[in-house]
């Protein structure tokens, strides 16, 4: 009869696991493994793991006794394996291993835009599961794509550095507004009600949905405390922009200037904002660049909101969203934390000068 491998951490080892077990960023089967040497460490029996994580047993079983031999390094490093079914670290196998990324970065199938396991292991002749180790090992994620735009505004340094500037070395005795507006925000009813998630299933929504109506928000996040000024309009014109302006205006106490960093929207540039900011003396705005969106300390927050209120939301009416989108501002301004931006002018307009050299070799 077989006895399972003792399994006995030091405090070291176990909050190595843990972070392994937890982290994100760490491959799948180094999570499972850290999984099944937690477990194990607790006294658990390789079938009662097997339930728990869904696996085989004798699978627990191999990487409980790899762990009791080697420790650490035996779970965490892949065994090398060979081209097609095992094996030494060949030169045929680099060489393979070659073609595999050259084919993946320089060509695409016939029948498709990029190549994937499959396709990539038919073309070469060799596994899937081989291609698969490539491509991890090599950080390439050919089914996904990475959208990008570089400005073409010929003030792009001026006003890169404008801004970058206020958010580094902001001004003695004054607020700090980032601002844009989310327009066009959907009150999306769904045409059935969804289903809860529980064990082995995610949660369900229906596909179609019921149109409602938009809305807008337009928001001015403080960078030094991270709270945001609010508000929701039907509209979207320059005499929003003014009314929303005037509550950021009453927000900041009297003998403060306030610094708004904003897009070259139409309405933001409007004769009549313009006129009120000269009047006002206090209010400074600083435009980013055309086409540099990330610029906007703002649209962090939008994306979050967008991620954690509205992509799964269901809104009976207009309303019904504004109520929600109120309640979301209200809770973050409970604990709000600030957005701290981190590159220097220099670090981004080498980024940028990379950029535009890739797309003068790439025309």
């Amino acid at each position: 009869m077989r006895v399972a491998a003792r399994i006995t951490l030091s405090s070291k080892d176990r909050r190595k696991l843990d972070k392994w077990a937890s982290s994100r960023s760490a491959p799948v089967r180094l999570r499972e493994r850290s999984r099944i040497v937690l477990m194990a460490a607790e006294g658990m029996t390789n079938k009662d793991i097997a339930v728990e994580l869904g696996m085989d047993a004798n699978k627990v079983g191999r990487w409980r006794a790899r762990y009791a031999k080697e420790g650490a390094p035996g779970i965490e490093k892949e065994r090398p394996r060979g081209a097609n079914h095992g094996g030494k670290d060949t030169r045929a196998q680099a060489a393979l291993r070659a073609q595999v990324i050259e084919a993946t970065t320089q060509t695409a199938p016939d029948d498709a835009t990029h190549w994937s396991c499959r396709s990539m292991a038919r073309h070469l002749g060799t596994t899937h599961s081989f291609v698969n180790r490539v491509w991890r090992s090599h950080g390439l994620k050919p089914h996904l794509i990475r959208t990008f735009k570089l400005s073409n505004d010929p003030r792009f340094e001026e006003k890169l550095r404008d801004v970058v500037g206020l958010y580094l070395d902001p001004p003695d005795n004054a607020a700090v507004f980032s601002f844009d507006e989310k327009s066009q925000i959907q009150a999306l009813d769904r045409t059935q009600p969804g289903l809860p998630m529980k064990k082995g299933r995610g949660g369900t929504m229906t596909h179609d949905y019921k149109r409602h109506g938009t809305t807008t928000l337009f928001a001015a996040l403080e960078v030094a405390s991270g709270k945001v000024i609010g508000r929701t309009y039907r509209k979207h014109r320059h005499q929003e922009v003014l009314r929303f302006l005037r509550e950021v205006d009453k927000a900041v106490p009297a003998g403060q200037e306030i610094h708004i960093v904003l897009d070259n929207y139409a309405t933001h540039k409007h004769e009549k904002v313009l006129d009120w900011i000269e009047r006002k003396k206090r209010i400074f705005l600083h435009f980013t660049p055309t086409s540099a969106s990330w610029a906007n300390l703002v649209e962090r927050f939008f994306a979050t909101l967008t991620e954690k209120q509205l992509r799964r939301g269901v809104f009976t009416s207009v309303p019904h969203l504004e109520k929600c989108l109120r309640e979301y501002l209200k809770r973050h301004n409970t604990n709000p934390q600030p957005l701290v931006w981190t590159k220097s002018l220099g670090e981004i307009m080498a980024k940028v000068e990379r950029g535009r050299a890739a797309l003068a070799n790439a025309s």
